[in-house]
């Protein structure tokens, strides 16, 4: 197949992690016949410092036209004046609003090489593999927001309408039948109206549309324990934007780092943003030490949900998991012991995948 994809390397290690993303997208093209058209721009704190803007017009017409969009990270000390009129996360905000993304999803998977990084023992994680799917773009974060003239009261209205939650559940069934069957939806609907309505159309929804799926519904206190106490037992779980990211956030420690967690933000239309989990560690920077593996599996999860290729998206997938059985560590992940940098596990990955 041929496709246009855009790379936003953004700020700190993004461009060191987008680099050997590519690599990787490179070797798949090659083995697979297929043809990916790479163009990079500017976003976050470097489009500041080069445009004024942290999301240049520019970047925002070549996302529109791309197939996939690949970002790095944005942000830094650099950057950090609260006083500041713009910031460089104003661009990944301004990008995701204005390409529609609103499903959110953060695959939680551990891997048998690193069942001792974990926090939690190696029993409750093993075989954990969890997709996260949150809805990005309503809830509370996007709600009126009201503030008294003497700074004594404050309010924030969460609000959702059925057609808003409708769509999202629909990403996350979609998801869940490619998977292993099941989706749970979380709420809190014994206390919230907005939360009786989430589970009102999120069950009339899979009912009609999803009837094959093992749906349950479980309220958000519940899951925030069963997150940490019985891991195995989810696949999919779909939830609204505050939930989503305080859950996600928990269970992001369930394998033991960041720099192996990906994600993909999508819409009705194309292109689907994909980025690391990870932000732009500003003191890794420059330096070969960061970890490529979250932006090669966000790759990876590019391939699956907007190139329409999934059996090159395994490809991907089982090669870091080759390399890693095989040893490989960058720092953050060698406990101290052995390790190789950005470019060497980049490399490594890519070759493997042409090795297939």
């Amino acid at each position: 197949m041929e496709a246009r994809i855009v790379l936003l390397p953004g700020d700190g290690i993004g461009p060191e992690v987008i680099r050997e993303a590519r690599r990787v997208l490179e070797a798949v093209a090659e083995r697979g016949a297929h043809r990916f058209h790479f163009e990079e721009h500017l976003i976050g704190g470097i489009a500041i410092d080069r445009t004024g803007d942290p999301l240049p017009a520019s970047t925002l017409e070549a996302c529109r036209a791309a197939d996939v969009v690949l970002l790095g990270a944005v942000g830094g000390p650099k950057w950090d004046d609260p006083a500041a009129k713009i910031r460089p996360e104003d661009g990944l905000l301004g990008i995701r609003r204005e390409l529609g993304l609103y499903a959110n999803l953060r695959p939680i998977k551990v891997l048998d090489a690193f069942l001792d990084a974990s926090p939690l023992r190696p029993e409750r994680v093993r075989g954990v593999d969890i997709l996260f799917v949150r809805e990005l773009t309503g809830g509370i974060y996007f709600g009126a927001k009201h503030v008294s003239d003497d700074g004594t009261e404050a309010s924030d209205v969460m609000a959702y309408t059925a057609g808003e939650v409708a769509r999202v559940v629909r990403v996350a069934a979609r998801a869940a039948r490619e998977r292993r069957g099941k989706l749970t939806s979380v709420d809190k609907a014994n206390v919230l109206e907005v939360s009786r309505l989430w589970r009102r159309v999120a069950r009339e929804t899979v009912t009609a549309e999803f009837d094959d799926l093992d749906y349950e519904e479980i309220l958000v206190d519940a899951m925030a324990m069963y997150v940490v106490g019985r891991p195995r037992d989810f696949d999919v779980v779909v939830t609204g934007n505050l939930f989503g990211d305080i859950l996600t956030d928990e269970a992001s420690m369930l394998p033991g780092s960041l720099g192996l967690l990906p994600s993909a933000s999508l819409g009705d239309e194309p292109p689907g943003l994909y980025e690391p989990v990870h932000g732009s560690a500003p003191d890794l920077a420059g330096r070969d030490v960061a970890n490529p593996i979250a932006a090669i599996l966000s790759a990876a999860m590019a391939l699956r949900y907007s190139l329409g290729l999934p059996e090159e998206a395994d490809l991907v997938e089982g090669a870091v998991d080759r390399v890693l059985a095989e040893g490989l560590r960058t720092a953050d992940l060698a406990g101290g012991g052995p390790s190789v940098g950005t470019r060497a596990m980049g490399t490594a990955i890519a070759a493997a995948v042409a090795a297939g």
